[in-house]
């Protein structure tokens, strides 16, 4: 079964958030104080969890994301992905991460099914990586790209945020990563969810990104797969990893936009800059499998057309990545 959306989009892959919580503080993604801690009632549990992922897979999405927050810090989540990668119909599994308990659980995720990683590394500095996340420990998170490895994982995509003056100076070593250790590597446009004056001043476009690369490198263009994001993919030959630029600000890449996602309050959006939301709970306590097929497909027939974050600005409300789940 083909979910097409009114423009004609196929949209094949959910990204669902089991929690809003993190053990980090990256200061583009949440307050130094973290969110607010809401209670357990207010969390989807693992069950809801399960039924969207069932439902929105019998409608005809293929691939799940889990994200956060911070995936990993969820009590039982090893279990809930085991259950999840059962579900007929599913093709890929995969689960977006800090990294900082991925050395102890690398091992578990993979024996539950999780076929690949995403892994946010915005500097391979100590220190810039300390300040980017305030306090993150940047050996703890190259242990976890190691225990992924060895527990059978290909290796992790790496998704690096690129700020002027705060990280850009490391695009020519994050990118060797590809040839040193096969690691893809994402470069992403910063992207402002909260109102701040000048936040423009961090933001350095795909094309620049690739014309700093391009200096030093030939870089071949790479066709992407059927469940690929929305980067545009590179490779240096003779690397096993590959280059992704996404350009969130610079250059819109909604047309071939193929997700929806849904936050760990069970909130679903067609867009992650779109103010329109969808409130799943009354379709999950008591479970009503009809409704909420029907209220996805109303999600997907809705799904914008685009979003309007430009260089200029944007006209979304303030939100957190943490709370929406990235």
């Amino acid at each position: 079964m083909q979910l097409l959306d009114s423009l004609g989009r196929t949209i094949n892959y959910l990204r669902l958030s089991v929690t809003d919580r993190c053990n980090m503080r990256c200061f583009y993604c949440m307050p130094e104080a973290g969110v607010v801690k809401r209670g357990h009632e207010a969390i989807l549990s693992y069950e809801e969890l399960l039924l969207i992922a069932e439902t929105a897979i019998g409608l005809g999405i293929e691939k799940v994301r889990i994200t956060g927050g911070e995936p990993l810090v969820r009590a039982g989540i090893a279990g809930f992905l085991s259950r999840l990668a059962g579900i007929s119909g599913l093709r890929h599994l995969a689960l977006t991460t800090n990294g900082l308990l991925l050395a102890e659980m690398a091992a578990d995720l993979h024996d539950a099914g999780v076929q690949r990683l995403n892994v946010s590394l915005d500097s391979l500095n100590p220190r810039t990586f300390a300040e980017i996340t305030r306090g993150g420990d940047l050996k703890r998170v190259l242990e976890g790209l190691d225990a992924a490895e060895r527990a059978g994982f290909p290796p992790p995509k790496l998704n690096v945020v690129i700020m002027r003056g705060i990280n850009d100076n490391e695009i020519l070593n994050l990118a060797e990563l590809t040839r040193e250790r096969g690691n893809p590597v994402r470069f992403i446009e910063y992207m402002p969810v909260v109102r701040e004056d000048g936040w423009q001043r961090y933001c350095i476009s795909g094309e620049e990104i690739l014309k700093r690369l391009a200096k030093h490198h030939t870089l071949e263009q790479v066709d992407k797969g059927a469940f690929a994001g929305p980067s545009r993919d590179f490779r240096i030959p003779g690397a096993r990893g590959t280059i992704g630029i996404i350009t969130a600000v610079s250059g819109h890449f909604c047309s071939d936009c193929n997700r929806i996602r849904v936050t760990s309050t069970g909130q679903a959006k067609g867009c992650l800059f779109s103010d329109e939301k969808t409130d799943l709970i009354p379709y999950l306590r008591p479970p009503d499998p009809e409704g909420l097929a029907r209220v996805l497909n109303e999600i997907v027939a809705a799904k914008p057309e685009r979003h309007d974050i430009t260089k200029d600005g944007y006209g979304h409300e303030n939100f957190t990545m943490a709370q929406v789940g990235g």
